[in-house]
């Protein structure tokens, strides 16, 4: 696994940003033991409806509280209210990471007797936590969805596409390659282009997909990271949908993925018929994008670009995304250096009325 700090990117092995860990639906009072920062965590829903994130080692005996089936406290129930019980020596730990009782103990709690509680989110049937090397609180907003709520939408069902042995920049390098649309998705390109603000980055692009559009449609996607880890594009052509794409570090120079795929029907309500049309549009666009998933599950890390002058900006996205990897007191001047639209030599730019349009 080719590591953060062979690609240069700065101090930090992981990323700041939000990032998905799991579908909502999977998250019950039953605790789901995660991986993912190169750290053991523990996921659940206290008995309020409340979504926890604790590190799931406890700090009595080194426990892995969300690894284990077979122990009563387990059996007989692991979560309390909005606690859970350590599986070994059953010490309870509350939504806010302090052990608030241990059960052969009438003495006071020592105050290291805590782990971290992590700041989670649970919007558009996902969950998604805040990870920062400083400690800070969000300094950027999940993305907004505003096609969510709209009964006429068809709810994405989230594809989970496993772990992957590669960094996570091989993946945003897709931003910037053009080239590769042709060769690997059968695209005839009309109009590309980039532009970064701030802590986004966006690719505009325009024409024929020989997997999601038909014939002589134009396909235009406005396509845009929020972020080191969640890719949102809005397609217009054939159907009009937004699609998810996320991925979150495992290990450093491991991640995992998930797709959706939110579709437009043609009625005020979708029907069921619409549900079953958009679930086949979604599977096409989980088919396209495995087919950048096999090549990076077979390529090498490239740490330097044999870059030629009709490639993509690649060098400019991966500034961008330098950012994430630094401390925060440096995001300001890291942007304000990177904001602008930047163009391939060989290609036409998005026309005005597309970037009007954009939403990010």
């Amino acid at each position: 696994m080719a590591t953060t700090a062979e690609y240069g990117l700065g101090p930090f092995t992981f990323a700041r940003g939000w990032f998905m860990i799991a579908e909502a639906s999977e998250v019950t009072d039953q605790v789901l033991p995660l991986r993912f920062f190169g750290q053991e965590l523990a996921l659940y829903r206290g008995q309020s409806g409340q979504l926890i994130l604790l590190d799931a080692i406890c700090p009595h005996m080194g426990t892995n509280i969300a690894r284990n089936t077979t122990s009563y406290v387990v059996i007989d129930g692991q979560v309390e209210g909005d606690s859970v019980r350590c599986p070994y020596h059953g010490w309870r730990f509350g939504p806010d990471g302090k052990c608030n009782e241990i059960p052969y103990h009438d003495g006071p709690i020592p105050a290291k007797a805590c782990v971290k509680a992590w700041h989670i989110e649970e919007k558009y049937d996902c969950v998604w936590v805040w990870h920062d090397p400083e400690d800070g609180e969000p300094d950027y907003a999940l993305p907004t969805i505003e096609e969510w709520d709209d009964q006429g939408w068809v709810h994405w069902s989230i594809d989970h596409l496993g772990e992957l042995d590669s960094h996570p920049q091989e993946i945003i390098d897709n931003m910037a390659d053009s080239p590769h649309l042709g060769p690997i998705h059968g695209s005839t390109l009309e109009y590309f282009e980039n532009e970064v603000r701030d802590h986004i980055v966006i690719q505009r692009q325009g024409g024929g997909h020989k997997t999601l559009a038909a014939g002589d449609t134009l396909l235009e996607t406005d396509t845009f990271y929020t972020g080191p880890g969640i890719l949102l594009s809005r397609l217009v052509g054939f159907y009009d949908a937004v699609m998810l794409i996320t991925h979150t570090p495992v290990d450093d120079g491991r991640i995992k993925a998930w797709h959706g795929l939110l579709v437009k029907s043609e009625h005020e309500v979708a029907t069921e018929e619409d549900i079953e049309i958009a679930r086949g549009f979604q599977e096409s666009s989980r088919l396209a994008f495995a087919q950048d998933f096999e090549v990076w599950n077979a390529k090498d890390p490239v740490f330097q670009i044999l870059q030629i002058k009709s490639d993509g900006p690649f060098h400019k996205i991966r500034e961008w995304y330098q950012q994430f990897y630094n401390p925060r007191e440096e995001a300001a001047n890291r942007q304000a250096k990177m904001n602008g639209t930047y163009l391939t030599s060989w290609l036409k730019p998005a026309p005005k009325e597309v970037i009007a349009r954009g939403r990010y």
